[in-house]
């Protein structure tokens, strides 16, 4: 049964700039995908998924706490089910889907483009889903209305995700990692 989804939280993984996040040599078994290296971050901290839900989505993640994890080659991997609740905004993952793009507060044109298509989808699948950004979701400190940067408990995804919506969601050249 799907669930309720109002939110749709866009996140950065908060690594380096520029790291792939891919590990091991590539081609091989030893090679490790980005969405398995947030997996074990994921593991360190804690983080359990549904065991049902493992056996039939994403097997090998067992910890992930994202829904989908956007590579820095535009590659977009799943993570959790989306009918699966996240973890990946303490208070709102009962109803909401947590995306990860790879990097702190730059990103590669494919990861934009990527960004882009995953969230027009989405949002056609979830019409009354808020899309923002995990500051966006901050507590209002001061109570008037708006979570302003000096409250925000982490920059994540490290741009201004009302903007870049408004901006007809292209890339923010000011958050464009070289190729």
């Amino acid at each position: 049964m799907p669930r309720e989804i109002s939110l749709i939280v866009i996140h950065c993984s908060a690594s380096p700039n520029g790291d792939s996040l891919f590990r091991g040599t590539p081609g091989t078994p030893s090679q490790i995908t980005p969405a398995q290296t947030i997996d074990a971050w994921h593991k360190a901290r804690g983080f359990k998924r549904d065991a049902a839900m493992c056996r039939i989505w994403n097997p090998d993640l067992r910890s992930i706490g994202y829904h989908f994890v956007l590579y820095s080659n535009g590659a977009v991997a799943t993570g959790r089910a989306p009918a699966e609740i996240g973890a990946h905004v303490a208070g709102f993952n009962q109803k909401s889907l947590g995306v990860c793009l790879v990097g702190t507060d730059r990103f590669t044109s494919a990861q934009w483009d990527s960004l882009r298509v995953l969230i027009t989808g989405l949002q056609k699948s979830y019409p009354s889903a808020r899309v923002v950004g995990h500051r966006d979701l901050s507590p209002d400190t001061d109570g008037d209305g708006v979570v302003e940067p000096r409250e925000w408990l982490k920059i994540c995804p490290g741009f201004d995700v009302a903007a870049w919506i408004a901006g007809g969601m292209q890339a923010i050249s000011a958050h464009l990692q070289e190729d």
